[in-house]
């Protein structure tokens, strides 16, 4: 069994563990956000500023696609939506009509309608995964490395991912 100190090292999580971390994200005043947020985040490996400058128009929802604005030296792209992606944002754009600035062009909005800050974000997941009960010092990045982990397990060619 691994130590504390070993799982320090390990910047990625596993199936279990981003079970767990959507279900603690899924809970709260902002759970269809902060659940929305995170399996988006996890299953196309968004970076944190990637998905706080998500737009309305980049989400087609009859045609169940999202396009993905890659920052640094990634491929900007279309990716398909699977249908639990598709439901988590329905239910998320439906509360965010609520929100103050819901007309806004930003998908995900802070409590006072603004855009989604990295440092927000940041907070969400750390506080997803203390409440998750992880034993990981949890952050953003690591979603997309589980990304990236569970992608190369199902025998996808690293070189593309």
């Amino acid at each position: 069994m691994k130590n504390k100190a070993d799982n320090k090292k390990r910047n990625f999580l596993t199936h279990s563990e981003i079970e767990s971390l959507l279900k603690a994200a899924n809970t709260g005043p902002h759970a269809a956000r902060n659940y929305c947020l995170t399996l988006l985040c996890f299953i196309h490996g968004f970076r944190a500023s990637e998905i706080c400058r998500l737009r309305i128009s980049d989400i087609d929802l009859k045609a169940k696609c999202i396009y993905i604005h890659r920052l640094k030296k990634g491929f900007s792209t279309t990716h398909p939506l699977l249908n639990k992606e598709v439901q988590a944002l329905k239910n998320w754009l439906s509360i965010r009509t609520s929100y103050p600035h819901a007309e806004s062009e930003w998908v995900f909005l802070s409590r006072k309608g603004n855009p989604l800050s990295r440092q927000q974000f940041y907070h969400i997941i750390s506080t997803s995964g203390g409440n998750a009960g992880l034993s990981l010092e949890i952050h953003p990045h690591m979603l997309r490395h589980s990304c990236g982990f569970a992608l190369a397990n199902m025998g996808i060619d690293t070189r593309l991912i």
